[in-house]
């Protein structure tokens, strides 16, 4: 079903789009910005108020206690995190450089451990609104995205926080987004070749040339895989998706073998940009090992390691580096319930897609307590998903993958795609310790979901005033739902003060406990 159009604005496909109708000309690309740098604007003002409090008597909450004085490190020693206190680093480098630019700007605060990660959840928005806008050919549809991601409490509370999660949610969802505008780009192509006649030159169709927004998302997931390993799962999702996207565009061109076409046009380009650079970009992120004399298991070569066997063709330094991410590895694997490893705030991943055991990240309470009006007060940070929208998770899922399989809804494979890569992969290793911070990778696809299924209540251009006006009104009933549920846990959500009886009536649920 073709994409429509109206001479005021774009509103969402309700299905798979035709060749011809899958761009668009952006009339209204002025007031897209504005919209989207409205939105951005006021997700920046709840991400940096107060943004240096609280803090443990000016020492890092949390795992904060980990990321801030590596960050550091990074910023005092050269370009290295040599962590003495635990003897092996445990995370590669890219989330603790991001740290170290904000204490380098800042110093050793609440400010300069916690900017780069509220810079980072800032520009989230942006790049939601931006590719729901492109999705939904909608200024409206990623109005809303962005909205609802603004007021999303997990990644409201991980962009406050010295910890890792925002940027690996920020790559990968902006490698999304490249994949995305590369889609696009390749139908421009096939759409240019097909009006030239030359579609039927080979049966295999055309070769693409180079394309900059998919090599652009490579350098992406590998500055994802350089903040936290589990960037290689949206690799292996996101590879696929693309080739899945190349596949569809030669079909729908009218390719004669698009089958064997994408087979020997696109899967060898593919595995260059979305695995061959993320692994090289990966490499250089270590740039700063690779340099000092003195990181962790620099020269294990010789040392901890022989200097001869079947891989002594290999580079002393990349040996070493193998070496040290092994012994990353083990660490890792060995962090287990099995074991003994149990910690109070764990969960499993079922129990992320509705948030039902968040992660108490700061708690204070007692007469050092002061500011809520009583003798006795309670502080807190907790990371929870705002449950108006968190707790319809499942059934937002339900709907994607109806239209995915049935309705063939592209749109909705992207959100899949990207919650499936953040979510799946983790049941492969359920003895392991777990928590909830690992979702907030979820919370863009999720927003992106219910961003969609919004504007299909809206309904399309060509329905009646009555039909769209009545979907538009549900649409705000909802947003205003979800807008209410985040400034009723905003307490809870920036540790100010409150009583012991509202502490209590913030907790939902027995497992928020």
């Amino acid at each position: 079903m073709a994409l429509r159009e109206s001479t005021e604005r774009y509103v969402v496909s309700p299905g798979p789009s035709t060749p011809a109708a899958d761009y668009y000309r952006d009339t209204d690309r002025r007031r897209g910005w504005i919209v989207t740098l409205v939105i951005t604007a006021l997700a920046a003002v709840t991400r940096f108020a107060m943004l240096r409090y609280p803090t443990d008597a000016g020492t890092p909450v949390f795992d904060e206690k980990h990321y801030a004085p590596q960050g550091w490190q990074v910023f005092t020693g050269g370009g290295i995190e040599d962590n003495p206190g635990y003897g092996l680093v445990v995370h590669p480098p890219v989330g603790k450089q991001l740290i170290a630019v904000g204490e380098a700007l800042f110093g050793y605060n609440g400010w300069g451990w916690r900017f780069s990660a509220a810079v980072a959840g800032t520009l989230l928005v942006l790049i939601v609104i931006r590719i729901v806008r492109r999705l939904a050919r909608s200024t409206l549809v990623g109005a809303i995205a962005g909205i609802l991601l603004t007021v999303d409490g997990v990644t409201f509370v991980s962009s406050r926080i010295g910890m890792l999660d925002i940027f690996l949610a920020f790559f990968v969802t902006a490698a999304m987004g490249c994949l995305v505008v590369d889609r696009d780009d390749v139908r421009r192509r096939m759409a240019k070749v097909r009006a030239e006649g030359r579609i039927a030159a080979s049966v295999y169709g055309p070769r693409m040339g180079v394309r900059w927004w998919r090599f652009g998302a490579g350098i992406l997931l590998g500055l994802a895989c350089g903040t936290k390993w589990s960037g290689i799962y949206f690799i292996v999702f996101f590879g696929l998706l693309s080739v899945a996207f190349d596949l569809a565009a030669r079909r729908a061109s009218g390719v004669q073998r698009p089958w064997i076409g994408t087979a020997v046009r696109d899967i060898g380009p593919a595995l260059y940009a979305l695995v061959v650079i993320p692994l090289i970009v990966y490499l250089c992120t270590y740039a700063g090992w690779f340099a000092s004399e003195t990181s962790v298991n620099r020269h294990a070569v010789g040392n901890q390691i022989g200097t001869d066997g079947p891989f002594s063709f290999v580079p002393a330094a990349l040996r070493s580096l193998w070496y040290y991410s092994g012994n990353v590895l083990t660490f890792h694997s060995g962090l287990t319930n099995s074991a003994g490893n149990v910690h109070p705030w764990e969960s499993k991943p079922w129990t992320w897609p509705m948030g039902l055991r968040p992660m108490l990240y700061y708690f204070a309470e007692g007469d050092t307590v002061q500011g809520c009006s009583a003798s006795s007060c309670v502080k807190a940070i907790m990371l929870i998903g705002t449950p108006a929208m968190w707790w319809l998770a499942v059934p937002m899922l339900l709907w994607c993958l109806w239209m995915m399989l049935v309705r063939r809804d592209w749109r909705f494979a992207v959100v899949l795609t990207g919650y499936g890569a953040a979510y799946l992969p983790w049941f492969a290793t359920l003895d392991r310790q777990m928590y909830y911070f690992y979702a907030v990778a979820l919370a863009p696809f999720m927003v992106m979901g219910f961003a969609l299924i919004l504007g299909q209540i809206i309904g399309r251009a060509r329905a009646s005033a009555e039909r769209r006006g009545t979907g538009l009104m549900l649409v705000c009933l909802y947003v205003a739902l979800v807008v209410a549920n985040f400034i009723w846990l905003w307490p809870i959500l920036t540790g100010m003060p409150i009583t012991p009886d509202l502490w209590q009536q913030q907790l939902w649920l027995p497992s928020w406990r």
